[in-house]
């Protein structure tokens, strides 16, 4: 199998990365809203030139930072495993590695607090099963490092067994900006759902919003127009309560976006009546191990998705690259989605 080469896998205003396997080509200082001809030099293939056009910079200052990570999964042993189908290829540390989960959160956490975040959301999924230790590990890698500037909702594999650890919904109120964190999941369930008391209380708080909105949960969203049938199988936020979160959002144009998990991949859609962005953001744990950076500026807010950089995390996401190849899932291109699916600006409504 070969890898593609070179991947463009993060634009910000300023900021371009490129990965060729585990080779990371940085270029800062870049003009916003501009397109580059970057040249890569490799003196064992051949240089090379990628044109890149750095996203528009939302008009003001600066207000704030916010990192978020999701399906970050301490405690996963087998990566690609599905159920007890021996097909894959199902990856594993070798005899000696760190657990990936604690090799790729580490580097996750290295490269947050580069940013000197006013917030880390991590929008479920901490473990894989829901145990004491699993949730320790969580806690010594991100409470360790962030404290009090941690936020955390749970997700579907930290309550299979009914626990109720990190549930509830949060406003949290930074610097330009407010995180809306909605607890969507069902104990003993792979599903989501919101209640209509949280669906209210979204939109009583958002009716009195004094800056934007993010809303941010672990479940996607149901959205009619990107295909399959309404189903109260639907693996991700039930079809009625995804149309009742779009109708609040519609009424309160305080709220931005929907930002959720889950899915393990990078992908964009609009709800119907709303037209506002419904975002996955790829998992943590393996390809193409991912963070999200939100940049708060006065006038919008640009969504910038990190791929995990340190030598111990690439070696290990591009291990992760063909995943699922044994089902016929082409799993780099699902995860990774389009550029466009993972760095974008969003205007004030």
């Amino acid at each position: 199998m070969s890898t593609p080469s070179p991947e463009l896998t993060t634009v910000a205003d300023h900021l371009v990365v490129i990965h060729d396997g585990v080779e990371v080509h940085r270029f800062d200082g870049l003009e916003p809203d501009t397109s580059h001809q970057l040249e890569i030099v490799d003196p064992e293939r051949g240089d090379r030139t990628v044109e890149a056009r750095t996203l528009p910079r939302p008009p003001g200052e600066l207000l704030c930072r916010i990192a978020t990570v999701n399906d970050v999964h301490f405690g996963e042993t087998e990566a690609g495993r599905i159920d007890d189908h021996p097909e894959g290829p199902i990856q594993r540390a070798e005899p000696g590695e760190a657990p990936y989960p604690e090799t790729m959160n580490r580097g996750a956490v290295t490269e947050i607090a580069e940013i000197d975040p006013a917030a880390v959301i991590v929008k479920g999924d901490l473990s894989q099963d829901g145990t004491p230790d699993e949730w320790a590990a969580f806690e010594a890698c991100y409470r360790g490092a962030f404290g009090d500037l941690l936020h955390v909702v749970r997700g579907n594999h930290d309550a299979y067994r009914g626990q109720t650890a990190y549930a509830g919904d949060q406003w949290i109120e930074l610097p330009g900006v407010i995180v809306a964190l909605l607890d969507t999941t069902i104990p003993a369930s792979a599903t989501g759902t919101l209640s209509s008391d949280q669906l209210d209380w979204l939109d009583a708080h958002a009716a009195t919003a004094d800056r934007p909105v993010l809303a941010m949960g672990h479940h996607q969203q149901w959205i009619a127009s990107s295909g399959g049938s309404r189903s109260d199988a639907y693996f991700g936020l039930h079809p009625d309560p995804s149309d009742g979160l779009d109708e609040v959002i519609a009424r309160r144009r305080a709220v931005l976006v929907y930002t959720a998990g889950h899915t393990h991949r990078h992908r964009v859609r609009r709800m119907i009546r709303s037209g506002v962005p419904s975002v996955e953001v790829g998992c943590t744990k393996d390809f193409p191990g991912t963070w999200a950076e939100y940049r708060v500026y006065e006038g919008g807010i640009m969504q910038v998705v990190h791929r995990i950089s340190t030598p111990e995390a690439l070696a290990w996401s591009e291990r992760c690259r063909h995943l699922y190849s044994d089902f016929g899932v082409d799993y780099a291109s699902y995860a990774l989605g389009t550029l466009a699916d993972r760095c974008f600006v969003l205007p004030n409504r």
